[in-house]
């Protein structure tokens, strides 16, 4: 339940209007950088800290969820709600900006399905942008029953989502083959000489220009 008070307490202190999960989850980050952290090091204070952008479109339906039940009730007439279309379209805008991408994803559902959408999405804007260029999906859903979860990225690339020349579905539970997969990416070390590419500044930007 501290979860879930916390999140009320931050969302009290909000001014009133619709956010994006990306938009708040940066909220919840300055929160802890502010010296309210037990430990430091989460993933949310830590991305905070390197204007790194976190985006949940399923962020109601978790803990965290019932703090902005609570937020709302207390305050029916004017309250902070999260806005997933909002979400979708700061999804959009990376992809505008990056341009280059690739997908690297854990299990399935929500998360997925919106960031191989955003290829799309930015068809429908009438801008030109390519497929994800590669993708790797861990996961222990088939295909079988048609969720999406198990639904693989050549079903992917049929939508024009994802260049089929680099994909790999990986069937494993995660937590035995993420740390593996992502060892091997950071012990490679091609992330050393990369910028930094800090997307969460680019909506700092609009938010200040608003």
């Amino acid at each position: 339940q501290d979860c879930d008070h916390t999140v009320a307490l931050i969302a009290d202190g909000l001014e009133a209007r619709p956010y994006s999960s990306r938009a708040f989850i940066r909220e919840m980050g300055r929160w802890l950088a502010d010296g309210n952290a037990k430990k430091p090091g989460s993933l949310v204070q830590t991305a905070f800290e390197h204007d790194v952008p976190i985006f949940c479109p399923a962020f109601s339906d978790c803990s965290a969820g019932f703090g902005f039940v609570h937020h709302q009730f207390h305050n029916p007439d004017s309250h902070v709600s999260l806005d997933s279309a909002k979400d979708f379209l700061e999804l959009t805008k990376i992809k505008l900006e990056a341009f280059e991408t690739g997908l690297y994803m854990i299990g399935g559902g929500v998360p997925k399905n919106f960031a191989q959408d955003i290829v799309v999405a930015a068809e429908i804007l009438e801008k030109d942008v390519p497929m994800h260029k590669y993708a790797v999906q861990v996961t222990v859903a088939d295909d079988r029953d048609g969720a999406l979860s198990g639904s693989t990225l050549k079903e992917a690339s049929s939508w024009g989502k994802v260049d089929m020349t680099y994909e790999q579905m990986v069937y494993s539970e995660a937590t035995l083959a993420m740390p593996f997969i992502s060892g091997y990416a950071y012990h490679k070390g091609n992330w050393k000489n990369r910028k930094k590419r800090e997307f969460q500044k680019m909506f700092l930007k609009e938010e200040v220009t608003a």
